[in-house]
């Protein structure tokens, strides 16, 4: 059975918690009254995650509908973020280039929430889109990493939505900081699954749905800059650290490139799938 490490906190208790799927799936095997660790960033920069395998046939703590899942690293590290990475993206912007490096942005941690937690839509705008990826967690440091390499600095594997207010984004000509970082626009999640039981980036499909209807379906294999060489650019220029994050781009699809665009409204329910992994799910709620 995979491994599937998650963060969450129970309902009568708002206290950080972190843990592990049992084999079947329905319940949680709490970590931190068994481990040494703290929380699952710390078991992720302490190399920890081979440690709590043998925990995976321990009985569960709690049934899974009973707990609450937070985002899934708490106090992640740097964010990055790649835009247009998928095949055909470029051709969804009138001024299309074809630059010879990738396009990367920061977001903070207060901008995800947690899988099944709502996206927020501010009452500022009404232009709340939804954006699936594969993320990636660091989990072993390290500069100017070689492509062949980059697997190696993996600790593990997750889903995001990549959730933007699309009018902010455009407030500025050359800066998307204002359209990415709205609180909980975005999730991660829903659990970690280590890199060793992942294949081939190349192999996966990744498929978002909005109310059940598929709005992005695509493989990183049509990606312009695989995931390996996202590591090897980013490392160029400053270190990786064990619990930063890369969320490595979104197929096309997204409800701005719609005729004419669609958001996201309450009610709304946004899936993000890779069936290696999983699917993070989370609803619409305004502010």
């Amino acid at each position: 059975m995979l491994v599937k490490l998650l963060s969450y906190h129970l309902s009568a208790d708002p206290g950080p918690r972190f843990g592990m799927l049992d084999q079947d799936s329905t319940g949680v095997i709490d970590l931190g009254s068994r481990t040494s660790f703290r929380s699952l960033g710390n078991l992720v920069e302490a190399g920890g995650i081979h440690s709590v395998r043998d925990l995976q046939t321990a009985s569960a703590d709690y049934l899974i509908e009973d707990v609450v899942f937070d985002r899934l690293l708490t106090r992640p590290g740097k964010i990055f973020c790649i835009g247009v990475n998928y095949g055909g993206r470029s051709a969804e912007y009138d001024d299309a280039t074809d630059k010879s490096y990738p396009s990367v942005f920061v977001r903070f941690a207060e901008s995800f929430t947690g899988h099944g937690q709502p996206l927020i839509r501010p009452p500022e705008s009404d232009q709340l889109d939804y954006e699936g990826e594969i993320v990636v967690i660091i989990g072993k440091p390290g500069r100017r990493i070689d492509p062949a390499d980059a697997r190696s600095h993996i600790a593990g594997v997750s889903l995001g939505n990549e959730g933007t207010i699309r009018d902010w984004v455009r407030h500025a000509k050359f800066n998307v900081t204002q359209g990415k970082n709205w609180r909980h626009s975005g999730s991660m999640g829903p659990w970690l699954v280590p890199i060793e039981e992942i294949p081939p980036f190349e192999d996966l499909t990744i498929e978002t749905r909005v109310n059940g209807q598929v709005r992005q379906h695509d493989s990183p294999s049509t990606m312009k800059y695989p995931i390996e060489y996202l590591i090897h650019y980013l490392s160029t220029f400053c270190t990786l650290e064990p619990g930063d994050v890369i969320f490595t781009g979104t197929p096309t699809g997204a409800g701005a490139r719609m005729n004419p665009p669609v958001w996201l409204c309450p009610g709304d329910i946004v899936e993000v799938e890779v069936p290696e992994i999983g699917i993070l799910r989370n609803g619409v709620a305004d502010e």
